[in-house]
């Protein structure tokens, strides 16, 4: 593994065990180097996953992608970053567990939404206004009116 501070190529595993929810091993590394010392993650990729963006281009599946995008929209709300992981890491193995070697970047979409929805109302519009492209006050307006109606059922 290649040190982040001097590039050395070399590092020592000083401390290795397996993440809360189980889907990653935190490694506690020493460069042989500058005698620095950083943490990696190793995660289980099961299959490689292409994305089919709405206007037709396809990407590599990218978890740092979709967990940054989550991310974004828990900003500044009481959500755990440990929940966070466990959304993305969820959606992660149901993409790679469900057979397709492609997938609609919509369909993503909609299981962010899904598990936003359960677990921050705000985090749940911030996402929708971007993955949805709200472009006026009435948007965002029609939409929390539809949540509100949802909780009232």
């Amino acid at each position: 593994m290649r040190c982040p501070y001097c590039a050395h190529e070399d590092s020592q595993v000083k401390d290795s065990r397996p993440t809360e929810d189980g889907a990653a091993i935190r490694r506690r590394r020493q460069c042989e180097g500058c005698s620095a010392r950083f943490t990696t993650f190793e995660r289980i990729q099961l299959r490689d996953v292409m994305i089919l963006k709405s206007e037709g281009r396809r990407e590599l599946f990218d978890r740092d992608k979709l967990l940054h995008s989550v991310s974004i929209a828990c900003r500044k709300r009481p959500i755990d970053g440990e929940r966070i992981e466990r959304l993305v890491s969820s959606i992660q193995r149901r993409l790679e567990t469900s057979g397709d070697s492609e997938i609609e970047s919509a369909r993503i979409g909609e299981m962010v939404m899904d598990g936003l929805k359960g677990l921050d109302s705000v985090a749940y519009i911030r996402f929708a206004s971007v993955y949805k492209d709200f472009t006026e006050a009435k948007d965002f307006e029609e939409f929390a009116g539809n949540i509100q109606h949802l909780g009232e059922e």
